[in-house]
């Protein structure tokens, strides 16, 4: 599955400065493969890399549980409209124990029903940094009381780095695998 404005990056095509970028996401926890953003962000070898070590942390790093990650991570896929990124974190998000109807409701722009406590502060969140750029005193305090100094910074760095991730996947028009449904329509 190729990129449809940045072709595939093999090896044998690859300079030196990006085989040893490639390595290093390689011998990372995502595995093998330049899947998602990678791709395309090789095209910038020391962006890449710096970009592919926030992304390690932010995923397998951070202080926000799986599940309210990954909640953070489609609310920002969502944003920006990013189906790769939509389609790949909300498999992610299930597998973590995140509601299908949660994920299915930020898809179709509606606040989810039946969240628990720690998902309504996090969706509170995100929705507010996403939507102004601001988060208001008591969507802010119940980030803090909930999960520290380190859970604010963490959710920003969440929603900061998927946007950015998102934007990437679009303009490099990052295509879904064959047969997949966009999960995302139109706002």
């Amino acid at each position: 599955m190729s990129d449809r404005r940045f072709p595939e990056l093999t090896p044998e095509t690859m300079t030196d400065e990006q085989r040893q970028v490639a390595e290093a996401i390689q011998a990372g926890p995502r595995g093998a493969g330049l899947r998602g953003p990678f791709n395309a962000l090789m095209r910038s070898p020391q962006l890449c890399d710096l970009v592919q070590r926030v992304g390690a942390y932010v995923r397998f790093g951070s202080s926000i549980p799986q599940p309210l990650n990954e909640l953070a991570i489609c609310m920002a896929g969502r944003k920006w409209g990013a189906q790769y990124e939509f389609y790949a974190h909300r498999r992610l998000g299930i597998e973590a124990g995140l509601s299908p109807a949660i994920l299915d409701s930020v898809a179709n722009g509606r606040r989810p029903e039946a969240m628990s406590s720690d998902e309504t502060i996090v969706y509170e969140f995100v929705m507010s940094l996403l939507g102004t750029g601001h988060v208001p005193d008591p969507r802010y305090q119940a980030v803090i009381d909930r999960f520290g100094e380190r859970g604010v910074m963490d959710l920003v760095g969440a929603v900061g780095y998927y946007s950015l991730v998102s934007m990437v996947l679009n303009v490099a028009q990052v295509p879904l695998p064959e047969g997949v449904e966009p999960p995302l329509k139109p706002l």
